[in-house]
C-alpha cells in the first residue's frame, strides 16, 4: 500500500474543522463531510431547508471530485446526516437521484443526529474509487 494522500482543493469549501477535503489510498478516496456553506462566502448564512442545503451540499462535494478528477459517477458510498430526520429524509430523497445516472446510485445510509457544524440540516460524506 503507499501512502495516502491528503487533497486539499483551493476552490473547495473552507474547512470548518481541521481535516482534508480527501484523503486518497490506493485508488480509494475518502471526501469528508460537506456542510452547506458557500465556498464563495463561508460567512454567509446557510440556504433556508433541506432542499437548498442538500443542493449547496452536493455542490461542494462535486467541487471537492472535480478537484481531484472525478464526479459523481466515481462515488461508491454515501453517509447522510440529518438533523430532523423525520422531518426532513422525504425532502432528501426526492432530490438525491438527480445527482446520479438512473439505476446507479451509490450506496448509502443515513443517519438522523442531534447537531451538526455550523447550524447545518444536512451533512454528507462520500467514498469514491478512482477508475
Amino acid at each position: 500500500m503507499s501512502l495516502p494522500i491528503h487533497h486539499m482543493i483551493a476552490s473547495g469549501p473552507r474547512p470548518v474543522a481541521p481535516f482534508s477535503h480527501a484523503v486518497e489510498a490506493d485508488g480509494w478516496i475518502f471526501i469528508t463531510g460537506q456542510m452547506p456553506t458557500d465556498p464563495a462566502a463561508p460567512d454567509a448564512p446557510l440556504p433556508e431547508g433541506i432542499v437548498a442545503q442538500t443542493q449547496r451540499v452536493m455542490e461542494n462535494l462535486r467541487v471537492v471530485l472535480a478537484g481531484i478528477g472525478l464526479g459523481f459517477e466515481h462515488v461508491t458510498m454515501a453517509r447522510i446526516y440529518l438533523t430532523a430526520f423525520e422531518r426532513d429524509y422525504a425532502g432528501l430523497n426526492g432530490l438525491w437521484p438527480s445527482f446520479f445516472e438512473a439505476g446507479k446510485l451509490p450506496a448509502r445510509t443515513t443517519i438522523g443526529v442531534t447537531a451538526l457544524a455550523v447550524g447545518a440540516l444536512v451533512e454528507i460524506d462520500m467514498v469514491a474509487k478512482r477508475p
